[in-house]
């Protein structure tokens, strides 16, 4: 499978799991707090895999990077946590710091 797409993959299962983890409740709701164990694993597992492909540096700043501006994304759609102005920023300094590590890997 492609890099990338194994990437994709890491990336939607992070987003998944990480809203399971608000969903447990801290732990204490039992289906939420499997799902985000087991949907993590298979985040870092599809992670993993795309690192034979992608080199660690960008695949990790995609992956982070996304999975952090997407996350923010759902917290403020599904959870209707608040949005601000600094939360805005941190977001599209994120996406500018992904965009430059991709720009460093492809003139290697």
């Amino acid at each position: 499978m492609n890099g990338y797409a194994l990437l994709a993959a890491a990336i939607v299962c992070e987003i998944f799991a990480t809203s399971m983890l608000k969903a447990s409740a801290g732990f204490s709701r039992l289906i939420p707090s499997i799902l985000f164990v087991v949907v993590m694993g298979a985040s870092f597992y599809a992670l993993s895999q795309a690192l034979t492909q992608i080199p660690l540096s960008i695949a990790y700043a995609i992956w982070s990077g996304l999975g952090t501006a997407l996350t923010a994304l759902v917290a403020l759609l599904v959870w209707k946590e608040s949005i601000n102005i600094y939360t805005i920023a941190g977001i599209v300094l994120i996406i500018i710091g992904v965009v430059l590590l991709n720009l460093k890997g492809a003139g290697h």
